[in-house]
């Protein structure tokens, strides 16, 4: 796998590839080592044994000409094979290849139709009753998360049992890297399972809500249910900012958050003394969280803590009536009245009325499973990360590395050699480092028909050229959560930014992972550029109970930032009012 940058083989069978959804967890290029020994490495078959497991097809399904089926990279950037996911849709009774692109994708202009693509062997009546069985069995009637609650046990007792990294040698350095293969991969299989159940889930909710002529009530049909993984940082760092609002804390935090965690861990005062147990408390269950946190090179909050401290900081001016307590809560009393009319409308139809409520709470139940297995995975990454960090900073200070992160840019199977005369490496990995901090300037092609075209023919985000939106001009999306709201425009690239985000604002992004869930806390509404029902930004804004608009393209671009905007999540609409 010493490619580089990594550009997999396309499949002549299986053609059409997508950014969209894996954009989400991955919008940088994949490191050498993440691809070798984590993410990709693992994920792939992962995911290969998860559509076996819903009963849509045997391994013998997949083309054997290509090494990556599911999720090849091209140029490095990951990509999503959705000839497959809509053959999963056709073979699901009830679901189809246009449900899937629409719960999965979002809207993609320009991309062929399912039917352009169909193969002879896509209908398999034995494929589809084996895929019913599952749907019933394992999605529509299944009770609790066993599996992902016993997933989690494992992986929290792996980092319980975490050793001091300083003190182990370079041999059980790597030896720990590559200890954690099996358990990826079945973390990575239940994680697609479990966004294949609530996708299926989601779809049947909305199938019934539009039968009985409320479609609008679809997405909120599945809001505010609470216990949802990625929104437990924004309720840590809720109380944490609470606490940072007045006293020696707020004086502290008031002098800017450069130098704020080392101001913090050298005060005396018993109030930061305090807060200071509660941040450390914080970070110890959410050290793994960050921007793009399945990348083993990212920075997560455990390792600057000046991140998770940047938004705290944030949060200190929102008021206490705009909790995320009491936004879900909130939500979840729409979400009781919307069941409640649903109800009421099927009271004539006892079948009806029973595919309902096994629809609503398999929908809610996964949506949660979704969100379970893909923080247990990223916490299991973080135990992959750090044992690879301590090997670059003792590369760095023996002079072999120019700085720790150039460690990432090793492939698995170089590891062995590199230990025995890391100095050989130097000069391959600093070229390597280099054509991979360039590919974060490449705007890869969103969608992939047959040959992914070469780097050469990739724009350059640098290059590129936005034409505002005036006032008046409407951009079309897809509703993530239902609501109206009207404010001001704030355009952020990551969650990172030093764009002010004030209370009523209205949060602009390219696409979001949970890194940027308690920036949602502060917004009145949340449009992304890239994203479909099922995505991040749609599922947390559900729980916080804010209008949210996904796919809605090129919005970052062409909304000004600081203009006034109108976001209904219900039409899917974002007007420039001015």
């Amino acid at each position: 796998m010493n490619d580089w940058p990594i550009f997999d083989a396309t499949s002549k069978t299986f053609p059409l590839y997508s950014r969209a959804n894996v954009g989400e967890i991955f919008p940088d290029p994949i490191s050498p080592l993440n691809a070798s020994v984590g993410f990709q490495e693992y994920l792939e078959p992962g995911w290969r044994d998860a559509f076996v497991a819903c009963g849509v097809w045997e391994h013998d399904l997949y083309d054997s000409t290509v090494d990556r089926n599911v999720l090849p990279a091209f140029g490095s950037y990951l990509y999503i094979n959705m000839s497959l996911m809509r053959l999963f849709g056709v073979r699901v009774p009830g679901m189809g290849a246009e449900a899937v692109d629409l719960q999965y994708f979002g809207d993609m202009p320009g991309i062929p139709s399912y039917e352009s693509e169909r193969r002879d062997f896509d209908d398999d009546p034995a494929s589809s009753e084996k895929a019913g069985a599952w749907l019933m069995n394992e999605v529509l009637l299944a009770e609790g998360l066993p599996a992902y609650d016993a997933d989690r046990a494992e992986v929290l007792a792996v980092r319980a049992g975490r050793p001091d990294v300083a003190t182990l040698s370079d041999q059980e350095l790597v030896d720990r890297l590559r200890s954690f293969g099996p358990l990826q991969r079945r973390l990575f299989q239940h994680h697609i399972e479990s966004s294949l159940k609530s996708g299926v889930g989601l779809g049947a909710v909305g199938q019934l809500a539009a039968a009985v002529g409320r479609p609008e009530l679809g997405l909120t049909l599945v809001s505010g249910i609470g216990d949802v993984d990625s929104a437990g940082p924004s309720n840590g760092m809720w109380a944490l900012s609470r606490l940072a609002r007045s006293g020696p804390v707020a004086a502290l935090f008031d002098e800017g958050v450069t130098g704020l965690a080392e101001r913090i861990a050298a005060a005396t005062d018993p109030e930061v003394v305090a807060f200071r147990e509660h941040l450390d408390a914080f970070l110890a269950a959410w050290d793994f969280r960050g921007p793009a946190e399945w990348e083993l090179r990212a920075m997560t909050w455990g390792l600057r803590p000046e991140l998770a401290l940047h938004t705290v900081d944030r949060m200190r001016t929102v008021p206490d009536d705009e909790a995320p307590a009491v936004k879900n809560a909130a939500r979840a009393a729409e979400r009781e009245a919307a069941t409640a009319t649903v109800r009421e409308m099927l009271a004539g139809d006892p079948d009806a009325s029973g595919q309902f409520e096994v629809a609503l709470r398999a929908a809610a139940l996964w949506l949660r499973g979704r969100e379970r297995s893909r923080t247990t995975s990223a916490m299991l990454v973080h135990e992959l990360r750090l044992p690879a960090l301590e090997l670059g900073r003792r590369a760095a200070a023996a002079g072999h590395l120019d700085a720790p992160a150039q460690v990432f840019m090793l492939f698995a199977e170089e590891l062995d050699a590199w230990l025995a005369d890391p100095a050989s490496f130097t000069e391959r990995l600093r070229e390597r480092e280099r054509v991979y901090l360039d590919l974060f300037d490449r705007e890869p092609p969103f969608v992939v028909v047959g040959e992914a075209p070469p780097l050469s023919e990739w724009k350059r985000r640098s290059d590129r050229t936005h034409t505002a939106a005036t006032a008046g001009e409407v951009i079309q999306g897809v509703s993530g959560c239902t609501g109206v709201t009207r404010g001001r425009a704030r355009i952020f690239t990551d969650p990172d930014d030093d764009a002010e985000l004030e209370p009523g604002d209205i949060l602009v992004a390219p696409i979001t992972d949970p890194s940027w869930t308690p920036l949602f806390v502060a917004a009145s509404a949340v449009v992304v550029d890239v994203g479909a029902p099922f995505s991040h930004a749609a599922i947390v804004s559900r729980e916080l109970g804010i209008p949210c608009v996904v796919s809605a393209t090129d919005a970052t671009g062409r909304i000004p930032d600081g203009a006034t905007i109108e976001v209904d999540g219900t039409a899917a609409t974002v007007t420039i009012v001015g």
